[in-house]
């Protein structure tokens, strides 16, 4: 396998070049490698949380913090806004400071703002420190890509799958134990939520030690610093390739998005009971686990990921006209279907990777297509929740749900073209 993605990611581009410097994990220690690949994991593993955490007891927040109805809305615009908003600045602080310590410092973000949010006193404070701990998510969100690129070159699809798998994970869990492990610990909503800062604490151990190697090339600062100073200038946004991976991304987002704050409701809505329609998310965004780990692999051993877009796209359609025929009678089908369309995600980033030769692209492309990406995901579930209490069923949001996957097919088959950002955008300069 690791041979297939070598061929795939070394491809010699169809264009004259500048040669790209060695990546700056290349050679790097045996011991520096492993504590990168625990450190993607357990960073991973906090990057949804905070927001599936509060999903689960967001009735008892808003109680808790006498939340009026529009401010409980604009809490959940919150974690794409700041995810678009922070992520932007992900690659101006990886070139001051390195990768990795910037990923320490996020998890240190994400610990903090989970430990204090509950306490912080009223829904402002209660605000601030989600917004501090989606910083950390947005700048770690944005360089795992890059991490991946810098030490694991030649296994961009495996190490994709992994950390993808993890986050994953780390979704589904959060999302079934914050209940159960709020009723163990005496039933505050409070106690609840905090309790996942523990998780993140663990994450910044690994990351704290490749930061403290300051003399070795684990940190990856200086060879950072002299790959953005060697390569070519170019804007990102004269790539067509660049433009067509942000709109997937932003597409696959709002499909998620809207997944997840609206399925259950679905489901209710058609007669499933509320513990039934609590497990059909939750069998939703399992399947994100194992073909996480799968759909990367696959797609390094293609030169185009067109056709995968396709087939996840084509599950989409299928799981949407089944919530608009018989979304009861044949509810874990349709669950499964729209578990299979989510995995767009991981594909979204493997393509990150592939779509970049040198360091300074995957960095460009994986700030630019995520902040574009989360900005269009933004007005997706609001729309939804708009189109239902103006029509009063769920008809026209699901066909606006299946409406969007057809442009998202289009975009993701545009950016599963064989090409990179660099040949794009880079030599028009």
């Amino acid at each position: 396998m690791a041979d297939d993605e070598t061929r795939t990611l070394s491809r010699a581009p169809s264009a004259p070049t500048t040669t790209p410097a060695p990546p700056s994990g290349a050679g790097a220690p045996a011991w520096t490698t492993r504590l990168v690949l625990v450190g993607l994991v357990l960073a991973a593993l906090n990057l949804r949380p905070a927001i599936t955490s509060l999903g689960a007891l967001f009735e008892e927040v808003r109680d808790g913090l006498h939340m009026s109805g529009s401010v409980a809305g604009v809490l959940t615009s919150v974690p794409p806004l700041c995810f678009a908003v922070f992520g932007v600045f992900a690659p101006r602080l990886a070139r001051r400071f390195g990768p990795a310590v910037v990923v320490c410092a996020g998890m240190v973000a994400i610990a903090a703002g989970l430990l204090l949010r509950p306490f912080a006193g009223g829904t402002p404070g209660f605000l601030a420190a989600s917004a501090l701990a989606l910083m950390g998510i947005a700048v770690s969100n944005v360089l795992m890509p890059v991490i991946v690129k810098r030490y694991f070159p030649d296994r961009v699809g495996s190490m994709t799958g992994l950390y993808s798998m993890a986050l994953a994970a780390g979704t589904a869990l959060a999302a079934a134990a914050t209940v159960p492990v709020t009723d163990v610990l005496g039933g505050s909503w409070r106690t609840g939520l905090s309790v996942w800062a523990l998780l993140a604490a663990v994450a910044v151990l690994p990351w704290l030690l490749l930061v403290r190697d300051r003399g070795g090339r684990s940190t990856g600062q200086p060879s950072a610093v002299r790959e953005e100073a060697e390569a070519p200038a170019f804007k990102i946004t004269r790539s067509r390739t660049a433009w067509a991976l942000a709109c997937f991304f932003g597409l696959q987002a709002t499909a998620a998005y809207i997944t997840m704050g609206w399925m259950p409701q679905i489901f209710r809505d058609a007669g499933v009971s509320a513990g039934t329609a609590g497990v059909l998310l939750a069998v939703t965004m399992v399947m994100g686990v194992p073909l996480a780990f799968v759909i990367p692999r696959v797609a390094t051993r293609m030169r185009n990921q067109g056709p995968i877009v396709a087939v996840l796209g084509a599950c989409g359609l299928a799981g949407y006209a089944g919530l608009y025929f018989a979304p009861a009678a044949g509810a874990w089908a349709w669950a499964l279907l729209l578990g299979i369309s989510n995995c767009a995600f991981p594909l979204a980033l493997t393509m990150i990777g592939m779509r970049t030769r040198t360091g300074t692209g995957v960095v460009r492309l994986s700030a630019f297509a995520q902040s574009t990406g989360y900005l269009i995901s933004i007005p997706g579930p609001t729309l939804v929740g708009a189109l239902y209490d103006s029509s009063g069923g769920w008809g026209l949001p699901i066909a606006l749900m299946a409406g969007l996957m057809v442009p998202q097919i289009v975009v993701g088959s545009l950016a599963g073209r064989d090409r990179t950002v660099e040949d794009e955008a880079g030599m028009r300069d």
